[in-house]
């Protein structure tokens, strides 16, 4: 047992940095150049501030592949906060994701893509190339056979299993188009389809795995060697996000998801939600050796807000979190103040990636924060919303 470092200790132990606009994809950047200077830049990408949406998301890929210098601008999602005024006067329908290209505004990501393609060419084949457009309706009949399974209550076990053989009956079919081709992508070389199938898929494989027990990585292998090869990508790594951020943030954009209720199911859910969290089908590339310094880094960069807006009494969650990145960082147990366990596990609860921090440096926070929870109790914090994520309102953590 050791007693918690302070802060200037805890900041001692990490030099963790990011160029946000020439280095790796990351989360919290507002401009991207590549190496360009400013004055290149012909793009405008309107995303929102969780990178949550999956729409953004696959605009997001593309730009970083093509390595197209743009300026992003963060908005409000629906389900977690108020949408900002100036984007609605832009986009009176609010929706996600929009870009400005050369000062002519476009709406919906399909849209948007062929746009760009159009200015700076297409990332391998394009949208509209014949090889292309049959992969993009087999994107479409997967996402609604996931839908058909996900997002309405099973009123018997048969049901499920019906929507569950349904759902398989169109993942055969893209492990056949996948088995098509002589390497692991949609086509002989990265491209346009494999941005397209990339947002639905990372949120059915986390939510599959969650809420129906179904583990859509491990259970066919061309979407296993796909996932890998997607992970193999410093691009894919920055936007793709975790089990734990997807199934929580799916349900207010989803208007639900149903879970059935099996021994499987339960055992996952349990899993995501309370770990380990290492060795889940979510993520297989090997861990960076500097993703511990990542969280504390992050952690340190918003701790105010982070205890702002914890329900615990600020000094005493101070001192526990305190305490769980002594863990953290040296691996040795540190018991926090009684009573700070719920307060503890509300923030385990609340990491985001990629918007917090990467995958890797997200698991090892929440292992410490459990950690440090379980040695002065199991009190659990404030459950999570499921018809919306206010609790995630992104104005609690703009920089004062």
């Amino acid at each position: 047992m050791v007693a918690p470092l302070s802060w200037s200790e805890l900041e001692a132990l990490t030099d963790f940095q990011i160029d946000t606009v020439h280095g790796l994809t990351n989360a919290q950047a507002r401009l991207r150049l590549f190496g360009h200077s400013e004055s290149d830049v012909r793009v405008t990408l309107y995303r929102d501030n969780h990178a949550w949406c999956p729409y953004c998301q696959k605009v997001w890929l593309w730009l970083e592949e093509k390595q197209i210098p743009y300026r992003v601008e963060k908005v409000t999602m629906f389900c977690y906060g108020e949408k900002e005024s100036w984007y609605k006067r832009k986009v009176p329908s609010g929706m996600l994701p929009a870009v400005e290209l050369d000062g002519r505004l476009i709406t919906e990501s399909d849209d948007i893509l062929i746009a760009l393609e159009r200015a700076f060419g297409p990332l391998g084949q394009g949208m509209e190339d014949p090889s292309v457009l049959p992969l993009r309706r087999l994107e479409r009949l997967l996402f609604r056979a996931w839908c058909a399974w996900l997002c309405y209550p099973t009123l018997s076990a048969q049901q499920d299993r019906r929507s569950r053989d349904q759902f398989v009956e169109v993942v055969d079919k893209v492990e056949y188009a996948l088995a098509s081709t002589p390497g692991a992508y949609f086509l002989a070389e990265f491209g346009t389809a494999d941005v397209i199938f990339t947002p639905y898929v990372e949120r059915m494989n986390a939510s599959l795995y969650y809420y129906k027990g179904y583990s859509l990585r491990e259970e066919n292998p061309r979407f296993s060697a796909w996932f890998d090869a997607m992970e193999s990508r410093p691009t894919y790594r920055g936007t793709q996000s975790d089990f734990h951020t997807h199934v929580h943030d799916l349900p207010p954009q989803m208007g639900g998801c149903w879970a059935n209720g099996e021994p499987q199911t339960q055992i996952n859910q349990t899993r995501v939600d309370q770990g380990p969290w290492l060795g889940l089908p979510d993520v297989t590339y090997p861990e960076p050796a500097n993703s511990r310094q990542e969280a504390l880094q992050r952690v340190i960069k918003h701790r105010s807000n982070i205890i702002r807006v914890n329900p615990a009494d600020p000094t005493l969650f101070d001192q526990a979190l305190r305490c769980a990145l002594t863990t953290l960082m040296t691996g040795e147990a540190c018991p926090p103040p009684s009573g700070t366990d719920p307060a503890l596990r509300y923030l385990r609860d609340r990491i985001n990636v990629p918007r917090d921090m990467s995958i890797y440096a997200a698991k090892r926070l929440r292992a410490a924060l459990e950690s440090t929870a379980a040695l002065v109790g199991e009190g659990q914090g404030t459950p999570i919303p499921m018809k919306h994520r206010r609790d995630q309102d992104p104005a609690n953590f703009l920089q004062r």
